[in-house]
């Protein structure tokens, strides 16, 4: 899961790692062992994997990792000339829609693969993204990344009166009880959140919608604009910690007191809750909380949400085919290793035949001894499929970015949404935005 922090680690050079090789892999004559097959990511989670493919099968396998911010630039001419490709590459939610409609990953809804018989075996939003606009499958998924609300048991008990993470959740169930539980822990000197990014995972609220729809519109929904209104409301209020997401500060607050600035004095304050999916246990919080383990849970916020994920998929000028089908079913079919998998990595999966047999064999030391496992896959089957669009990431960024102006009061709320919305016009001319 170390995959999204790579986004934050762009300075890593471009490598080739090369996993175990095999007795039994090809020679040519120079006495190097040949590669039987090429794999590039964008992260290093495939190592192990590729270990276990490599022992099962006696090939060698070649791993090529591309830093996050560099890899659909290195891999796409690649892939378009042929030259140096791999047989199997990952994507990222981030560009996964464009690819899966470029005509790079072969199809997988053909003989001999036939995954659309695959359908009801995994997490429905999960296999719905690995869908090109054909509705034929490119990419399968071998996880499900859902996102919820970590706390802070201790301070939930000196608050609310309880740590118990149904009860917050419910307490959390829309954004006006969140904003009913903000005003608590500003009363008790805590801050609710890090920063008014935290929230934008409800935007969609209960309405969720597509950034672009069939019609190619732009939709900028009530729920949406929202957003705004409820992010300047933690500003003005305070209460955050005014710590920005990936920022010093707020690594620094998953564990101790931060200083923040209010009205031209400086006091201390500790944050409540962080804003997470489910990797963010793993490789965000276990990886920067040295006091407090033990002392978190993670519950439900207002609407449900997923952040990132990995999709794989064959190559479609692949003249191996049939071995890197052979690795990608591993990853997302086989019983015997993503079970050996989940339980190695706390990866939590997508493939139903086994999330349904060692769900309910999960307690997190870190959670107190919750089964986030099995919260998480309640809330992997609560996310609208068909949302994400490829023109989300930059449209994400450019209303975060009118959203900080108006919570800064840079701009008022008409001012900033109608920069968004040139902005949007001159990213994507193709699309139809709205004149306001």
């Amino acid at each position: 899961m170390k995959r999204k922090l790579s986004i934050f680690l762009v300075s890593i050079l471009l490598v080739g790692l090369f996993a175990g090789c095999s007795s039994d892999s090809k020679t040519s004559g120079n006495g190097k062992k040949d590669v039987d097959l090429r794999i590039w990511s964008f992260t290093d989670e495939l190592k192990k994997p590729i270990k276990t493919f490599e022992e099962k099968n006696g090939v060698k396998v070649e791993l090529t990792i591309v830093p996050i911010a560099d890899y659909p630039t290195k891999l796409k001419p690649v892939l378009e000339s042929g030259v140096g490709a791999p047989d199997v590459f990952t994507g990222e939610i981030a560009f996964l829609k464009q690819w899966v409609d470029a005509g790079y990953w072969e199809n997988l809804s053909e003989k001999p693969y036939n995954a659309d018989k695959l359908s009801d075996k995994y997490v429905p939003y999960v296999f719905d993204l690995g869908k090109d606009k054909n509705g034929d499958v490119r990419a399968l998924s071998w996880q499900t990344t859902p996102g919820g609300i970590y706390y802070k048991r201790s301070i939930a008990k000196e608050v609310l009166g309880t740590d118990d993470p149904t009860q917050v959740g419910e307490m959390m169930s829309s954004m006006d009880k969140v904003f009913e539980v903000a005003d608590k822990m500003k009363e008790k000197g805590y801050s609710m959140f890090p920063d008014e990014g935290a929230i934008r995972w409800f935007t969609q609220g209960d309405n969720p919608q597509p950034w672009v729809n069939d019609k190619n519109e732009l939709q900028l929904t009530d729920e949406k604009m929202e957003y705004m209104d409820y992010s300047k409301k933690l500003r003005d209020n305070q209460y955050t910690a005014l710590a920005p997401e990936w920022s010093p500060s707020w690594f620094e607050g998953m564990d101790k007191p931060i200083k923040v600035k209010e009205g031209g004095k400086e006091k201390e304050t500790q944050v409540f809750s962080y804003v997470l999916p489910t990797w963010g246990l793993h490789s965000v919080l276990k990886t920067n909380v040295k006091e407090s383990v033990g002392d978190w849970a993670v519950t439900s916020g207002p609407s449900p949400y997923f952040w990132g994920g990995t999709w794989l998929g064959v190559y479609n000028k692949s003249d191996n085919k049939e071995l890197a089908y052979k690795f990608v079913k591993m990853m997302t079919q086989d019983d015997e290793f993503l079970t050996s998998w989940s339980k190695e990595t706390g990866d939590v999966l997508s493939y139903l035949p086994v999330t349904e047999t060692i769900k309910d064999d999960f307690s997190d030391k870190f959670l107190g001894g919750q089964n986030n496992y099995q919260f998480f896959l309640d809330q992997s089957t609560k996310i609208t499929p068909g949302i994400v669009t490829k023109y989300d990431q930059q449209l994400d960024t450019l209303y975060g970015n009118a959203v900080q102006q108006y919570v800064t009061g840079k701009k008022s709320k008409k001012e900033a949404i109608k920069e968004f919305y040139q902005k949007a016009q001159n990213a994507y001319p193709d699309i139809k935005v709205p004149k306001k």
